[in-house]
């Protein structure tokens, strides 16, 4: 942690760390409490709505982060000393609290950076250290971001924040010790160790044997599913896991939920599995039926209780009979199940984000915050404003006074210089009063961003902007939530409405 800056409190042991226990506390108003609510970015009727998909891994299996980082960068490390990195990598201190999603690497530099929506950065760290403003400013203020070169690499998954921290931690760490570091190839060493240990079973095989201590099982899952189907809609399954490990996971969090469910794949019209999102919605592969060990090309319609592999966007739309638009999907990957699909397809979109319950909390207990600002911004207006008006007002004096002698007499003259010399008062108090806002206002902003996240502030926002990452959420997720079972508490008809847009004009 950076100094002076305490360890936070958690929300619960699923979600980031943030210090708002005091706000947990206060009573809430009748309806939804606001940490389980849907949010909407595109109208969406329900009822238009014929099926639903889900995406597995941190949709309907919510994952214990903080377990699962740790189980990574054990696995990462030991994979990284076989690779020939000394043996000090095992014990590098790092602090899994550093990351959040939507996050930048510069595998240049070394430097882990955050993005508004318009590709501006505004903070970043080297390692541990916070980068100062002239830092950023000189590394990426003079040039256009391209966050899709290889230089970059974007951070968009929760499943990543493990190489972010063991990243940093190791930047960190090797500078330190006077050791020299390639960032380009440290990087890539870390992501191609953190996927061997997935390939060969390190990670998945450990979760399988406690699925407790990594996967919290959800009990309004399976009355959520039910209530779809008892709706009429019709339900599906779309992961890129492979079939072994969706079975054992989908037993843990279904079997034995609901007596009319003997079996999870009864609540699901069709299970597709090892799926390669993002490829699926671009790519024409061919869908297989799965008999036993065996695969085959799928016959259609897509039959119930059959199990699927592979496949694209064109088969399974066939396959389902139902209409592009008919179509709701819901996943945890920005890119790989909501941009894509939505890119690709009419298949409307809803984004689980884990972090986005002690996200609501933060956002809710900084609420006499962000009305001070508010009220500082208005003030900060106005005395612009009048700023403007007395500058134009002694640019005129100065002129009129500045005439050549004979053009204006005495009187008129003496006048004007002690009218002018008001002017300059009010201007000199104007600006003493506007040197007391920017302060304030900074320190409010960084008041509010420890309500959210120790390094990086809102997940969602940065400063008065959306985030890179809320910016992609807001575009792409015709709704967006925190978990799969807040639909219960909703009509499977329910008409989703947006907030109404308003332009910088119509504010007032």
């Amino acid at each position: 942690m950076r100094a002076g800056l305490a360890r936070p409190k958690r929300v619960n042991p699923h979600q980031l760390s943030l210090p708002i226990d005091e706000y947990l506390s206060r009573s809430h108003r009748p309806g939804i409490a606001r940490p389980r609510r849907m949010f909407c970015n595109r109208n969406l009727r329900m009822s238009h709505i014929a099926w639903v998909g889900f995406d597995m891994d941190y949709t309907l299996a919510i994952y214990n982060q903080r377990e699962m980082d740790e189980l990574s960068i054990r696995a990462t490390i030991a994979k990284l000393v076989k690779r020939g990195y000394p043996e000090l990598v095992r014990t590098v201190p790092y602090s899994t609290d550093f990351p959040v999603r939507g996050l930048l690497i510069d595998k240049r530099f070394g430097n882990v950076l955050k993005m508004n929506r318009y590709k501006h950065v505004t903070k970043g760290y080297h390692g541990l250290r916070e980068l100062g403003r002239d830092e950023l400013r000189k590394l990426y203020h003079a040039k256009k971001i391209r966050p899709a070169t290889p230089r970059y690499h974007w951070v968009d998954t929760l499943y990543a924040l493990s190489e972010v921290t063991l990243y940093a931690a190791l930047v960190e760490a090797m500078e330190e010790r006077g050791l020299a570091l390639d960032y380009a190839k440290t990087f890539a060493d870390i992501r191609e160790s953190i996927d061997e240990a997935h390939r060969d079973g390190t990670i998945l095989e450990t979760v399988m044997g406690d699925f407790p201590r990594f996967v919290l099982r959800d009990h309004d899952l399976a009355p959520t599913l039910h209530k779809l189907r008892s709706a009429g809609k019709k339900v599906f399954l779309l992961t890129n896991s492979r079939w072994s490990y969706t079975d054992k996971m989908m037993t843990y969090l279904l079997d034995d939920e609901m007596a009319e469910y003997p079996h999870w794949r009864n609540y699901f019209d069709v299970v597709v599995v090892a799926a390669t999102k993002p490829a699926f919605f671009q790519e024409q592969r061919p869908l297989m039926e799965r008999s036993g060990d065996v695969l085959h090309p799928a016959a259609f319609p897509l039959e119930r209780g059959k199990i699927y592999e592979g496949g694209n966007l064109h088969d399974l739309e066939r396959g389902l009979g139902a209409a592009s638009d008919e179509v709701l999907y819901v996943g945890d990957h920005i890119y790989g199940d909501i941009l894509r699909s939505k890119k690709e397809s009419a298949w409307r979109t809803a984004m689980i984000i884990q972090e986005l319950e002690g996200e609501v909390l933060a956002y809710d207990s900084c609420r006499e915050d962000f009305e001070r600002a508010e009220h500082l911004e208005d003030v900060r207006d106005r005395l612009e404003d009048e700023l403007r008006f007395y500058q134009n007002r002694y640019k005129e004096l100065t002129r009129r006074l500045e005439l050549p002698r004979g053009k204006t007499n005495g009187a008129v003259k003496t006048e004007g210089e002690a009218e002018r010399a008001r002017v300059k008062r009010a201007i000199d108090h104007v600006r003493e009063r506007l040197r007391h806002v920017g302060p304030e206002l900074e320190a409010i902003e960084r008041r509010v961003d420890q309500r959210f996240h120790p390094f990086w502030g809102s997940l969602l926002k940065e400063e008065n902007e959306e985030s890179s990452f809320g910016a992609q959420v807001e575009e792409y997720a015709c709704l967006y939530t925190s978990r799969v079972s807040n639909f219960l508490a909703y009509s499977p008809q329910q008409y989703f409405r947006s907030p109404r847009d308003e332009m910088a004009h119509e504010i007032g």
